[in-house]
């Protein structure tokens, strides 16, 4: 059965591509961007390598952000050649003739198989654009081209993504990545972005500066505005209609006479030669929208480390990266897809422009971490606001994602009290222990004047539970001298470790001057109930993302409908 058209906003954990294909509609979505893993700091010799023999699994276990070729791989590789279209097959077996089994075309199968499902769910006049890097782009636009189409190319964006490099050697420094930017025809959503000549308080952009002031280099003698003199002459000379003559000049003009003897009167015609010179019209500096972005964008600097918007996830990109792609092919109303989602900047992008969105990750960490975002800066909360699917809803489901990925639970089980997992990589499916081999998670309390934090240890069971696991948790939060610590597990818990929480005393709360149980222990079922722990309020487990400007009711809050960004834009079109 074809899956239906989603409704509202929503939020997917689990592999992109049966989500894709079980979940999202023919022909449903506007615009789709994609930022997809893949580990490039790797040797560029390395990712081409045979995988084979004990150094390719030293190379997995490395560098668990890289695909790998494997039996999934080899699976995805047969499906492609024996059922997908001729030219997708052509070029997926041509690549594996000309590249072998490696990381690389590992990628490239994975890639092409999830293009594939991509192409079906966008809408004709929606566009898709793949973040990449060079290590691979030559080869996804390869496959993107036997996909879409070679036509339908639009663009290769070169976005600077770091500041020059010091530390270069024998290579030029590898500043940028590369955005291909395809339509699915020729009737693509298109509103042609500028960079404004003026910043928010009227002052010239300084950057633009040489070439602004060159341009419109004359000043109004009457309201001090600069501008720049245009022609007012009309191209085609067989225009009887737009003959005339105006101030001694017979010419073909661009505009009626009435047109123009208002121009003249509001103040809008250049006459050059003290006045006896042909008329042209005065584009006001302060008029225009900007300057059109060309393919190389050097504008919108990287996440630095003190930046406001920075979450710490390792790859995010720059919130008004995103905004322009958006603003740009699409209009408010319609719906993003972000299949890999990572810390939820394409899904904030949008909501802050008044889109629908959908985002998926194959990790619960980034889904904590989006749901996070969205509570922060636009006091969304889940299946309120927005649906999220594949995260467990009952204690069975819990259990399942226990057997399956233990890692995975457990960052979801943290998930449940918002605590910060110790050790994990967002990016990654893999997970390791604390320093003291015991603790998976911690919350921060700001508990005293001065701005002191305290932690709140956290550690999370999937399997058989004693009450040995509560006095090793006692001992760990006297040794780290932690405020709290609490014990989550998906087994009921014994009449004997309840009675050891009991016996790890109270936390006297100088903030609230209230006390708290020093050791908890909670259940998975418990907080899929909405229990909770005892404790004071947390400081931001994950940093916080900032509060948007826009009101909730711009946002469709609670309907998952478009919302209108505060300031006006101009009225999309749809190129023809």
């Amino acid at each position: 059965m074809a899956p239906k058209p989603i409704e509202r906003n929503t939020l997917f954990y689990g592999d992109n591509l049966p989500i894709l294909r079980e979940h999202i509609a023919d022909e449903s979505v506007d615009l789709i961007y994609l930022d997809p893993p893949f580990n490039s700091n790797e040797s560029y010799n390395v990712l081409f390598r045979d995988e084979s023999g004990a150094a390719a699994e030293a190379q997995i276990r490395a560098f668990d952000d890289t695909w790998h070729w494997s039996p999934s791989a080899e699976e995805t590789y047969q499906h492609i050649v024996a059922e997908g279209t001729a030219g997708v097959a052509n070029l997926v077996n041509s690549l594996r003739q000309l590249i072998g089994a490696n990381q690389m075309m590992a990628y490239l199968v994975m890639m092409s198989a999830r293009l594939v499902e991509l192409h079906r769910v966008l809408k004709p006049t929606g566009s898709v654009y793949l973040h990449c890097d060079p290590t691979a782009s030559h080869y996804l636009k390869l496959i993107l081209d036997a996909i879409f189409g070679a036509g339908q190319f639009r663009n290769e964006i070169i976005w600077r993504r770091s500041h020059p490099h010091g530390n270069v050697s024998r290579t030029y420094g590898a500043i940028h990545d590369i955005i291909l930017f395809y339509s699915k025809s020729d009737e693509y959503t298109w509103t042609e972005p500028h960079r404004p000549y003026l910043l928010p308080g009227g002052e010239l952009d300084p950057e633009l500066a040489d070439s602004v002031l060159g341009q419109y280099s004359l000043v109004d003698e009457t309201t001090a505005r600069r501008f720049q003199a245009t022609s007012l002459l009309n191209p085609n000379p067989d225009r009887p209609n737009l003959t005339y003559e105006f101030h001694g000049h017979m010419k073909v003009w661009r505009w009626t006479k009435e047109r123009m003897e208002r121009a003249e009167h509001e103040g809008r015609l250049y006459f050059p030669k003290d006045g006896a010179g042909i008329p042209r019209e005065k584009r006001f500096l302060d008029e225009q929208e900007g300057l059109p972005f060309q393919d190389v964008w050097t504008d919108v600097p990287p996440i630095g480390a003190k930046a406001a918007e920075r979450l710490g996830y390792p790859t995010q990109k720059p919130v008004a990266l995103l905004e322009r792609i958006i603003q740009a092919s699409s209009n408010p109303g319609d719906r993003v897809l972000d299949p890999f989602c990572g810390c939820g900047t394409t899904i904030a992008a949008a909501q802050n422009l008044g889109r629908r969105w959908i985002g998926i990750d194959i990790t619960h960490l980034a889904i904590t971490l989006q749901k996070f975002r969205l509570k922060d800066a636009y006091s969304l909360v889940e299946k309120i606001d927005y649906d999220v699917i594949g995260e467990p809803e009952d204690l069975a489901g819990a259990r399942q994602l226990a057997q399956d990925e233990r890692h995975q639970f457990e960052w979801w089980a943290l998930s449940l009290i918002k605590a910060r997992p110790i050790g994990g990589t967002p990016g990654s499916r893999e997970g390791r222990k604390g320093s003291d081999k015991g603790i998976d998670g911690v919350i921060m309390l700001m508990d005293e004047a001065g701005g002191k934090a305290k932690q709140v240890l956290v550690q999370v069971k999937s399997g058989h539970v004693q009450s040995g696991d509560i006095r090793d948790l006692v001992g760990t939060v006297k040794r780290e001298d932690a405020a709290m610590g609490l014990f989550v597990t998906l087994e009921t818990p014994s009449k004997d470790m309840l009675a050891e929480a009991v016996e790890g005393g109270f936390y006297h709360s100088p903030g609230w001057n209230q006390d708290y149980p020093k050791i908890q222990v909670l259940t998975i079922e418990a907080l899929l109930e909405g229990a909770e722990p005892k404790m004071p309020p947390a400081a931001t487990t994950f940093r916080q993302a900032e509060v948007s400007e826009a009101k909730p009711e711009q946002l469709g809050i609670g309907l998952g409908v478009p919302s209108q960004k505060p300031k006006a834009a101009r009225k999309p079109r749809r190129k023809k």
